[in-house]
């Protein structure tokens, strides 16, 4: 009789314990789960990281003289008021007909050409610009670590001195795409 109480305890104190195992499992997978989480979010990290060091080493590496400062053409430079329509959109954040006002301004430094876009006196985006004899690009996307990936692109034509006409495409989370037409003239508030 002493050894069926004996077994029965150990049998019960093993179920006891098997419980609580449980419980811990779950805890320690929550606890990886995390982790990978941050190790994801830290490789990200340490990839763009590693992308800005090559671009430093890169300009580093250039001699002063050997740098040809890009700038924009004459009559480019400044504030310009910008119209966007939607014309065409698979996106639940833009419907054709939406349209919207900004001040784009271009500007460029010593990196080199790069427009802005501006609204209620708040920066929404700075494109990086290319331009040649016959067309301005522009281009904006989101980095690595965001949410929503964003990625626009620009293109545009002088129609005169002080009007540019183009088309804007914006592409989310590379799942939908909308596209604009674009409209800018001259601001004559510099």
């Amino acid at each position: 009789m002493n050894q069926k109480l004996l077994l029965t305890l150990f049998i019960s104190a093993c179920l006891f314990v098997a419980c609580g195992d449980k419980d811990r499992e779950k805890q320690l997978d929550a606890r990886e789960q995390a982790i990978a989480k941050q190790e994801t979010d830290f490789a990200a990290k340490a990839a763009d990281y590693q992308s800005l060091i090559k671009m430093r080493d890169s300009l580093r590496s250039k001699k002063p003289d050997t740098l040809a400062l890009q700038q924009w053409p004459e009559g480019i430079p400044g504030n310009w008021n910008g119209k966007t329509l939607c014309r065409e959109s698979d996106c639940t954040d833009y419907v054709v007909g939406d349209q919207r006002s900004d001040t784009w301004v271009f500007e460029g430094d010593s990196t080199g050409i790069f427009m802005k876009v501006i609204n209620k006196d708040k920066i929404l985006r700075v494109y990086n610009a290319q331009v040649d004899s016959t067309e301005i690009r522009l281009h904006y996307k989101t980095d690595s670590t965001a949410t929503r990936q964003v990625d626009i692109s620009v293109v545009l034509n002088r129609a005169g001195n002080d009007l540019m006409k183009g088309s804007q495409t914006i592409s989310v989370n590379n799942s939908c795409t909308a596209k604009f037409s674009v409209e800018l003239t001259r601001n004559s508030n510099p």
